[in-house]
């Protein structure tokens, strides 16, 4: 790299072709029929990547495409976006990025984003929808593969395709012990490696021991506080902004999560999220039935109140508002007038311990109708959390991909009791809290759920004979 900045960073790294690192190069280099990386979070992999696909495609002897297995639209536009400045460093007369749209079905259709060579091959970089994958030929790249809402579906449709020549390369962070991605590696380290699979394996800590962070470095501004890191402060620095150390040992360190005793699995949770660049929040006098669930917390736990637009039978989240550390004057402040909405169907609060006083004010203010105090047994929390559940496995709600929520959601663990009694938990931590996030969202899909109580109520009249 020329003129390279001093920085704090002591792992100076030899960097092949002046830009990647020692893991990139080894990925780059690797030219197996199927080839696993199991990795970290933004340590360039599927930069690299691009560069990879850049190469061998641009090759006289290339006769088939490449294609491109991303996210969601964005994160394929992206990756075509690097490819295209790797066409410009390697020299490569390519074109420019164009769209074309691929028509699966009569009712579902798919945006390819495409560049092409002068060897009359095409790189296509698209959404990960399966189908899209059938009956093609070439060189694959399963990016996120753990994120993709059906990975071994993907997986099977895919594979036929190299066929005829080319390379599957599978790029992905874990979801989870039970992903179809981690049963890949699974295999491919400790199961025989049927498939004759090339793994990788790249944690932070392996990415900072090759020179990572001396390479962020040369790119982060001069004020960034990451300059005056080294790699183990950087280290401790990426781990405490995780929402909790499960999350930092899944996203960070290549270890998979164990979800025997997860209520909502990754699975569940991914099924149901928001697609990258999609809003999900919105102007609630704008949406049409509205239903809300407020947690109530005061110091040790957070407030959360969780919004739903109910739409036919599908819940999407609108809201979402987490208070800390708030007086109760503050909350009612911050929330009544969400509940006031007129559109405001009904709001489930947690009227348990402290939360019966902000229940009762609630409902003098708004009527029992409209709000309801909810009081926490171990029954009536079984009953909200599979009603949920339900939910998710349904594909009935949809909430954002946020890694709070997330790590919230994964939080709430099902236990059975000595006694034969099942109640749920979730382990107190000071950056969540203690599964307030969920029990908001329960609380007000539960509002929704909850069959309603007529409006008309009988009245018992007293009849008094009167002599005329």
């Amino acid at each position: 790299m020329k003129d390279a900045k001093t920085v704090k960073a002591r792992n100076r790294p030899e960097l092949k072709m002046g830009i990647f690192l020692p893991y990139q190069w080894r990925w780059i280099t690797d030219r197996s029929a199927i080839k696993i990386m199991e990795k970290s979070r933004q340590i360039g992999i599927s930069w690299a990547t691009s560069y990879d696909v850049v190469r061998q495609q641009s090759l006289a002897s290339t006769k088939l495409d490449s294609w491109i297995s991303s996210r969601d639209e964005i994160q394929a536009r992206l990756f075509l976006q690097d490819c295209k400045k790797f066409s410009g460093l390697l020299d490569v007369v390519a074109s420019e990025i164009s769209e074309k749209i691929y028509k699966l079905s009569e009712s579902e259709s798919i945006t390819a984003f495409e560049m092409s060579f002068a060897n009359k091959t095409v790189i296509h970089s698209m959404s990960s929808n399966p189908d899209a994958q059938a009956g093609k030929r070439g060189t694959r790249v399963l990016d996120e593969f753990a994120l993709h809402k059906n990975p071994k579906l993907l997986y099977s449709i895919a594979l036929p395709g190299i066929t005829w020549g080319g390379q599957m390369a599978i790029v992905s962070t874990h979801r989870g012990k039970h992903n179809f991605f981690n049963k890949l590696i699974e295999e491919a380290r400790d199961g025989g490696n049927k498939k004759r699979a090339s793994l990788h394996r790249v944690s932070l800590q392996d990415a900072l021991d090759q020179g990572f962070l001396w390479v962020l470095q040369q790119k982060l501004p001069a004020a960034d506080a990451r300059q005056e890191m080294g790699e183990a402060e950087y280290f401790d620095y990426v781990r405490s902004q995780c929402a909790d150390e499960e999350s930092f040992a899944q996203e960070y360190m290549c270890v998979p999560a164990d979800e025997s005793s997860v209520f909502i699995t990754s699975d569940l949770f991914d099924a149901v999220t928001y697609g990258l660049g999609e809003t999900w929040r919105k102007p609630l006098e704008d949406c049409g039935e509205l239903y809300a669930g407020i947690d109530i917390g005061h110091k040790h736990d957070r407030t959360t109140c969780w919004v739903w637009e109910k739409v036919g039978n599908v819940y999407f989240q609108r809201e979402l508002r987490v208070l800390q550390n708030a007086k109760f004057s503050t909350q009612e402040a911050e929330l009544y007038p969400i509940l006031a909405l007129p559109n405001m169907r009904r709001c489930c609060i947690d009227a348990t311990g402290i939360g019966a006083q902000f229940a009762e004010r609630a409902q003098e203010r708004f009527g029992k109708y409209r709000v309801e105090a909810v009081h926490f047994t171990n029954a009536v929390k079984a009953d909200m959390a599979y009603k949920l559940r339900a939910a998710f496995e349904d594909r009935n709600v949809r909430i954002a991909d946020d890694r709070e929520i997330r790590a919230d959601f994964r939080s709430i663990k099902k236990e059975v009791t000595s006694a034969g009694a099942i109640r749920f938990d979730a382990e107190r931590t000071d950056a969540l809290g203690h599964g307030d996030r969920f029990w908001g969202a329960a609380l007000g899909f539960y509002a929704g759920a909850k069959p309603k109580e007529s409006f008309i109520q009988t009245v018992q009249l007293n009849r008094s004979r009167r002599t005329f």
